[in-house]
Parts: structure tokens; C-alpha cells; sequence
């Protein structure tokens, strides 16, 4: 089936898409408790005749279906939705994207089926939980949802300041992040005696101003923010001996990120002991930096002008937001992998509770993610006849 014939079978079916994506929309699900999208998810790829995997201690679903064994290209969407007050409500969310990822995955896995219904490279879709918490793919990784895998493509919808309308992107530069957590223990004392305490404000006070000292390389993008600082109690004529705070860490490159989160923990014990007070640090999960395979990219971008001409691809995209999708090539550096930047219109911007993008561009995305894939096995069923 050439690029065409995924146009015009898949623009078929943009009531379907409507409809499945108004589903994903409309029931989001918080991280690890994406237990009904899991189920929903489950039964789609089964009427699709595909092998199915759950598993019993996390949500999630994979999907496959060719050989039982062997090599495999594999497509991965991200399932969960966030927790934030939408027009005065606290709720889960829908705000990132991830009910359209879904939607694209599943419409790709349709158009496969249909094209490549016996391939002779397995073909699998990985429906992965928890991205926003930066877990899922580790626990995916480990219950081998990337064993055998030779290609990996991901996909997720841009903000008008990355994209325009329309244009695609091959690859995703997503930068790392680590969130630091710390409490501070000082000495309580009378408000009116001071210099018989040691205030815990005043040393998260010092913390932050030294942190924003730090100086890396400049040619690496990379910041340092402190996220939350909370100290102190009812009675205000006390000198509170306790402060907890975090940090937000984003640098572009994994070795940027190392060298941020040891500068950041030097500077708070430093800080810490000249004011004598006592400091416990804690990092939360890393999200690694984007490891773009070029092989991958190649395969990505000439399906995007396979499918949308070539004045849809755009340049790739360096942002510094975290996607836990590259754990998966961190843990297993032999899959080959890229994510498809899709020009959607994202607007206000990605994490805003009125977040809003052109979903008549999700069938597009489809496509490009069938080409790809349909590529991919091409390309890995080439180099094993020639093995």
C-alpha cells in the first residue's frame, strides 16, 4: 500500500477517529490508574486480532501480531493524563496529549493490519503508563516490552511555538529532567533570640540564591529552579526549625544533567554546614535526555514526505521538556528509535488544563506512523535476508 492508499483509506475514517479520540478524551485516568484505559485499550487491539499482553501488577497493554519471536519494529503511545484544577475542579486530564497519541496508535495499528496482515517481522504496540510520573517505561522495560525490538517510534503533538500547522518533525530533542527534594533541620528558638536558633528559612533562602550561582557550559541549555519551599508554623514568634523545598532540573544533554544535579547538591550541603544546620537530599526520577537513533530519523522523515510532501517536514525539534520515552533507548541501547513531532496547533501550550489542538491532523499522524512502520520492516526484513 503506497503513501496514497493510506490517505485515502484512513481519511475514510475521520468519524471513527472522532469517536474513539472523544472516548480517550473524555475518560483520562491519572498515572498507574489508567485501569479502564488499560481495559478500553485491550479490547481494541483484540477486535484487531492481535496478540494482547496485561499484566497484573501495573496498567499498560502491549499488542502484536506477525512471528512470535525474533526481530521486531514497535510503535509506543503514552496513556495517562494529569492531575489539575480545570475550571475550578481538581481532576484528572487529559492536557498533554496522550488521549490523541493513543488515538494515532491505534488508527496506525489499523492501517498495518490491513496492509501487512501476515508480516514477516513481528510488529508490536506498546500502550505505556505513567509518563508523567517518569516510571512507565522503566517498568515496561522490565516486563520486556522492548526485547527483540529493532525500531521504535513514538510520537507527540507540538505547541505553535515549535510547529506550525501542518509541519512534522523526524526527531524530538527532549531534554533531561531530575526533580531534588530536601529538608532543611535547624535549631527552634524564641522569636526574640534569634542567634540561639538556626533558621531554617534563612538557610533555604541561602540555598536558592546559591544554586541560582551556578554556571555550566552556556552552549548547553540548562536550569535550576527552586519548585517549592514550605517552613514554619501557627505561632509566627518562632524561629522555625524545619524547611522542606525542591528543585526542578532540566539540562539538554545527559552529561549537562549530571554535572547540574552534583553542582546543585554541592551547593545545598555547602550551604547547609556554613550555617550549621543538618540537610537530607532526595532525587526523584531522571528522565534522560533524547538518544536519537539517525537511521530511525531517516526512516521518519521520509515517511513524513511520503505521506504530506515534502514541504511538511520540518526541521527537528529541540525542547526542554522531558519525555520518558527515551529510557527505552537508555536501557537498551540497541533499539533504534525517534519520536514524530506532530504540527498540530497545541494551544494555550502542552500542561494547560485548557489545552486544545486540530485533531483532523491525528489521521495524519496515523499515516506517517503506518509509513514508518511499513518502512522499518522493510528495512529489517532486508538486512536479515541478507544475514
Amino acid at each position: 500500500m503506497s503513501a496514497v492508499h493510506w490517505t485515502e483509506r484512513a481519511n475514510a475514517w475521520q468519524d471513527e477517529a472522532r469517536i474513539l479520540f472523544d472516548h480517550l478524551h473524555s475518560h483520562p485516568e491519572v498515572s498507574w490508574k489508567e485501569v479502564e484505559t488499560t481495559n478500553f485499550l485491550a479490547t481494541q487491539l483484540q477486535n484487531l486480532g492481535l496478540r494482547v499482553t496485561t499484566f497484573p501488577d501495573i496498567p499498560g497493554v502491549l499488542g502484536e501480531w506477525g512471528p512470535t519471536s525474533g526481530a521486531t519494529v514497535a510503535l509506543r503511545a503514552d496513556i495517562d493524563a494529569l492531575w489539575q484544577q480545570v475550571t475550578g475542579e481538581w481532576r484528572a486530564n487529559h492536557s498533554c496529549g496522550h488521549d490523541g497519541h493513543m488515538t494515532m496508535v491505534l488508527l496506525a495499528t489499523r492501517l498495518l493490519r490491513e496492509r501487512l496482515p501476515n508480516p514477516a517481522v513481528r510488529i508490536r504496540v506498546l500502550f505505556q503508563p505513567a509518563e508523567e510520573k517518569g516510571e512507565g517505561a522503566i517498568r515496561f522495560t522490565e516486563r520486556g516490552a522492548v526485547e527483540d525490538v529493532v525500531y521504535l517510534f513514538g510520537v507527540h503533538v507540538r505547541p505553535l511555538e515549535e510547529l506550525d500547522v501542518g509541519r512534522m518533525s523526524a526527531a524530538i530533542l527532549n531534554g533531561a529532567a531530575i526533580q531534588l527534594e530536601g529538608q532543611v533541620r535547624g535549631t527552634a528558638a524564641h522569636g526574640a533570640r534569634p542567634h540561639l536558633g538556626v533558621n531554617a528559612i534563612e538557610v533555604a533562602s541561602a540555598i536558592l540564591q546559591s544554586v541560582q550561582g551556578i554556571h555550566l557550559a552556556p552552549m548547553v541549555p540548562h536550569t535550576a529552579k527552586m519548585t517549592r519551599l514550605v517552613a514554619g508554623g501557627d505561632s509566627v514568634n518562632i524561629i522555625p526549625d524545619t524547611a522542606s523545598f525542591a528543585f526542578d532540573l532540566r539540562a539538554q544533554t545527559n552529561e549537562c544533567m549530571d554535572a547540574l544535579a552534583n553542582a546543585v547538591e554541592s551547593r545545598i550541603e555547602c550551604i547547609a554546614s556554613m550555617y550549621g544546620a543538618e540537610v537530607e537530599i532526595w532525587r526523584g526520577p531522571r528522565i534522560m535526555a533524547a538518544e536519537v537513533n539517525p537511521e530511525a530519523r531517516e526512516l521518519m522523515a521520509a515517511s513524513i514526505q511520503a505521506v504530506l510532501g515534502a514541504e511538511a517536514l520540518a526541521p527537528d525539534i529541540v525542547t526542554p521538556g522531558a519525555e520518558d520515552f527515551h529510557y527505552y533507548t537508555s536501557l537498551r541501547p540497541g533499539v533504534k528509535a525517534t519520536m514524530l513531532g506532530l504540527g498540530c496547533g497545541v494551544t494555550p501550550g502542552l500542561h494547560h488544563p485548557q489545552m486544545t489542538f486540530q485533531r483532523e491532523l491525528l489521521l495524519d499522524g496515523a499515516k506517517i506512523l503506518a509509513e514508518v512502520v511499513s518502512r522499518a520492516v522493510d528495512e529489517v526484513s532486508r538486512i536479515s535476508a541478507d544475514v
